[in-house]
């Protein structure tokens, strides 16, 4: 089965979150993507989370559906080997996605000696070329400041790694707009983006840097309080608790006549001067109104509360863990079509996401696992690289390359 990429090769030579993930979601789309690592495994190789086996799905996860070659990298003909996989001919090859650049050898300049019309997209930590991470990126950008329990004076990491999910989607647009310019004007170019600066941009792109220039009164916690209008947890008769948005008019009025609360509302609105039609009024006046609603979902179990909920078409989730959710959420499990029940080798079999878009005049490409490492090495350097027999065969007994099932990778495994 095609993807609406099919036939498009990139190689991607990464570590981290953003770029594989950038190189999974391209593979998803039916893209070629050929993965290089050392022969030892690339950085995260071994990263947590782990199988009760001790491979690590994070790996797994980040890897699907790509094509795996094991090269040593510390040997000039191994990097030799690497060079000619990213610039091998073909229309629509030539696209490499890093974010381990290398100057005088993994590099655009050098690169470009052996193909003009190389794409390449690199992903830096800064501007400046320095190292970075989310959880180095959200602390400079001051939103652990604005994160966790109103009034708790230590800043708040976040789990989520949201600039580098951001960035490997950004490096995703990045290639198929280098790859379209390409297309029309037959020329290559380097298109270089950092993950500071992809959340810096959103900052603004959110008018949190205006706000924090502008006004006075700067933003602070808000524990689990939607910002800027109405949204708030409760805790239910039962133990449980809910969280439930009146961000829109349609939201707000909802919720109140579900709850019975008009005439509470009504006074409070009388009480104050305010009009709670108004997100920000809503903002403002939000201790109050959750003083109003909290015994109404004190008084009710949430698998009470929840058919109401969905009968008024209000918006609510219950809070649950994440092994609550893949137990309990039919949108987890191969019920939501992105979903398929695959056996990763050396892990075991799990719901296994594909992409999440559909394609009106495409079929659903499938999730494909993840390759072990150096599965499909010898196929890339036959099919890619051009090497003959002979010449693959001198590369694995001088141990340049690997494939999966050699030795030296399973020990590395």
């Amino acid at each position: 089965m095609a993807g609406i990429l099919d036939g498009l090769r990139v190689v991607e030579g990464s570590a981290f979150v953003a770029v594989p993930l950038a190189g999974m979601t391209l593979a998803q789309m039916g893209a070629d993507v050929i993965r290089f690592d050392r022969l030892q495994g690339g950085l995260d190789a071994g990263r947590w989370p782990l199988a009760p086996s001790g491979q690590s799905l994070f790996w797994a996860g980040l890897n699907k559906g790509k094509r795996s070659i094991a090269v040593d990298m510390s040997n000039p003909e191994g990097r030799e080997l690497i060079t000619r996989t990213i610039t091998a001919p073909g229309e629509d090859a030539g696209v490499f996605l890093t974010n381990l650049r290398v100057r005088g050898w993994m590099d655009y300049e050098t690169l470009q000696k052996y193909r003009e019309d190389l794409i390449m997209v690199t992903l830096l930590g800064d501007r400046h070329g320095r190292p970075q991470v989310d959880y180095t990126v959200n602390p400079a950008l001051g939103i652990p400041d604005i994160t966790g329990p109103e009034g708790h004076d230590a800043p708040v990491a976040n789990a989520l790694p949201a600039w580098d999910l951001m960035a490997g989607h950004m490096c995703v647009s990045s290639v198929l707009a280098a790859e379209r310019h390409r297309l029309r004007k037959g020329i290559g170019q380097e298109v270089t983006l950092s993950l500071k600066d992809v959340a810096a941009a959103t900052l603004g792109h959110l008018g949190m840097i205006g706000d924090a220039v502008l006004n006075d009164v700067q933003r602070s916690k808000s524990g689990n309080a939607l910002y800027g209008a109405y949204g708030q947890d409760f805790l239910c008769a039962d133990g449980r608790r809910i969280m439930v948005i009146g961000l829109t008019g349609r939201q707000w009025s909802g919720l109140v006549k579900t709850t019975d609360t008009e005439a509470e509302m009504t006074a409070l609105a009388a009480r104050t001067g305010r009009d709670l039609r108004e997100e920000g009024v809503r903002w403002e006046l939000r201790k109050e109104i959750t003083a109003i609603l909290a015994p109404w979902f004190a008084a009710r179990a949430s698998t009470v509360i929840g058919p109401m909920f969905d009968q008024a078409k209000l918006t609510w989730s219950e809070f649950r863990t994440v092994k609550e959710a893949v137990t309990q959420d039919p949108d987890l499990s191969p019920d939501n079509p992105i979903f398929k029940e695959l056996l990763q080798e050396g892990i075991g079999s799990f719901p296994v996401p594909g992409h999440a878009a559909s394609f009106s005049e495409l079929h659903r490409e499938p999730p494909r696992s993840a390759p072990v490492l150096g599965a499909n090495t010898e196929e890339i350097l036959s099919e890619v690289t051009g090497l003959d027999d002979t010449e693959i065969a001198r590369l694995f007994d001088q141990g340049v390359v690997a494939s999966g099932g050699s030795p030296k990778l399973k020990n590395a495994a």
